[in-house]
């Protein structure tokens, strides 16, 4: 660095990121509009582990902003999990285009620009896309999750999980949704409610709701979500033969009109990861980075329970070696005991238009160490590809604050052309492994295969059988309509004395029951 052209303010900036081992490069120092490239901005590799933030408007450049990252780290051999909101990151697969304005932005942050792509693996919701299908066994997904797909209250999330208790209790096994109709729909019946007696109830009202909200659910296509094969987390944690990370990219633009379900859904796979991993404490590098976009989804309307399993969660899986980067537009989508944990900060752009704008920028503000900067002013001036840095320095300790002119992406800075997406997905072994959904016996087919088959009834009753009392018709018909009520033709079926029989003898039968994590997920090979 030449000192007597750099100010005093940005070699003290530049000397906090002075790392001596393995990092990634984000950019240069930025002040009053001076990119300084002999100032550089950057990530210790060993720190990742410890979670980010990456947060701005929209348009201000946070889909950039993990290519870069993802490129990086996939050049360091860490593998990467990105998820696809508006379906232009498929571009990290492919080298970039040389351009005027690349090499301007690569001049005047000290970047040694060259095209480069990244092996990639592509994903979709259920097969619901071009890439390869991503399913999971509802006993898998867990109550907690599966509650806040339906949209359920606290009572009636707790008596979804009752559901998963007793199904794990008698080795029924959750595999799709018609699975979990058919034990709500017996244990609403006469018959379960006795056999959920000395472990609670199920109240026909609730029962109805969980059903409408499943119909629901289904009627939208989300049943190809659930199902098999299921899908091994381990597959994100693969390098390529020539030592690189793959990038796993998880297609949604064909599911971003249910955003909960695909926000569920990335909980789902840190879930299972927490789950399956091994503890390695603090690693040279990280296992897996994932980012999380979207963020301000998973927090919406969560209820008590979700929103302590995700912070557990968070706090835990950095010594799985699992990093974890929230993207969303401001810290406050992110709650106070998450953000805690986020030790690396990308903080682009944000908008002061309204009060409510001005109220987000203030805390946006309170949430950076002190610095230099004017950060109120700094925020509302960033322009594209420009954000405000800190991160953990290689001894834990936060860096300087730094606003930053960020490098440009050496992968394609945009989706490319779907044959070519097609291709990589052909191409991929992981296609015939996932690519055909199952249907093997579980639940729905036990219950049913126990349902006697109804004899033929004789041409009348006999001459000596005498007339049904109108009381006990009374109630014969009543229960016959709360059993319509709550499964309708199902429920006819799988109400009945040798179903009982079946679910009291089906633990011994098939099994003890699941053990399960924090957010209710089983383990994975059951």
């Amino acid at each position: 660095m030449d000192s007597d052209l750099t100010p005093q303010a940005v070699r003290e900036i530049a000397a906090g990121y002075a790392f001596t081992g393995p990092a990634l490069d984000l950019g240069a120092v930025l002040l009053d509009g001076t990119a300084y490239p002999d100032a550089q901005v950057r990530i210790p590799l060993g720190v990742l582990n410890r979670h980010g933030l990456v947060a701005g408007a929209t348009g201000t450049g946070k889909t950039k902003t993990l290519q870069l990252i993802a490129e990086q780290l996939s050049a360091q051999g860490v593998p990467v999990f990105l998820a696809d909101i508006k379906g232009d990151v498929s571009g990290v697969a492919a080298p970039g285009t040389p351009s005027e304005r690349t090499g301007a932005r690569a001049a005047e942050v000290g970047q040694q620009w060259e095209p480069r792509g990244c092996p990639a693996e592509f994903y979709a919701l259920g097969g619901q896309g071009a890439g390869i299908p991503i399913r999971a066994t509802v006993t898998s997904f867990g109550p907690l999750l599966l509650a806040k797909v339906l949209d359920l209250n606290e009572t009636q999330e707790s008596s979804l999980t009752l559901v998963f208790h007793y199904a794990d209790a008698k080795g029924l096994e959750l595999y799709d949704l018609k699975d979990l109709t058919a034990v709500i729909a017996f244990l609403a019946s006469p018959e379960g409610k006795e056999e959920l007696r000395t472990i609670g109830g199920l109240s026909a009202a609730t029962a109805g709701v969980i059903l409408r909200a499943l119909t629901v659910l289904e009627n939208e296509g989300a049943g190809a979500f659930f199902g098999e094969p299921e899908f091994d987390t381990a597959e994100l944690l693969r390098t390529a033969p020539d030592g690189r990370g793959v990038v796993s990219v998880l297609e949604l633009p064909a599911v971003q009109d249910r955003p909960r379900l695909f926000s569920t859904f990335l909980m789902w796979l840190l879930a299972d990861l927490y789950q399956e991993l091994p503890e390695v404490g603090d690693p040279d590098k990280p296992k897996l980075v994932f980012f999380f976009d979207e963020a301000h989804l998973l927090f919406k309307g969560a209820s008590k329970a979700f929103l302590e399993a995700i912070t557990q969660t968070v706090r835990l899986i950095r010594s799985k070696g699992v990093g974890i980067f929230f993207v969303t537009q401001t810290p406050r989508d992110v709650p106070s005991d998450v953000l805690a944990q986020l030790g690396n900060r990308v903080q682009h752009a944000l908008r002061a238009f309204t009060p409510d704008d001005a109220k987000a920028l203030k805390a946006t503000v309170s949430t950076f160490p002190r610095s230099s900067y004017d950060l109120g002013a700094v925020l509302t001036s960033l322009g594209t590809g420009e954000a405000v840095v800190t991160v953990l320095s290689e001894k834990g300790a936060p860096t300087p604050v730094a606003a930053t002119r960020l490098r440009a992406p050496q992968s394609l800075m945009g989706p490319i052309e779907v044959a070519d997406l097609r291709a990589v997905v052909d191409a991929s072994p992981l296609t015939v492994r996932y690519r055909d959904a199952i249907d093997r016996e579980s639940a729905y087919e036990k219950l049913a295969a126990r349902a006697p088959r109804p004899e033929a009834a004789p041409a009348g009753p006999p001459a000596s059988a005498p007339p049904e009392p109108a009381a006990r018709r009374e109630e014969r018909e009543g229960k016959a309509r709360e059993q319509a009520g709550v499964g309708g033709l199902l429920g006819s079926l799988l109400n009945n004395p040798s179903v009982k029989s079946f679910a009291r003898s089906a633990g011994k039968q098939l099994g003890q029951e699941i053990s399960r994590s924090l957010f209710g997920t089983s383990k994975r090979r059951r």
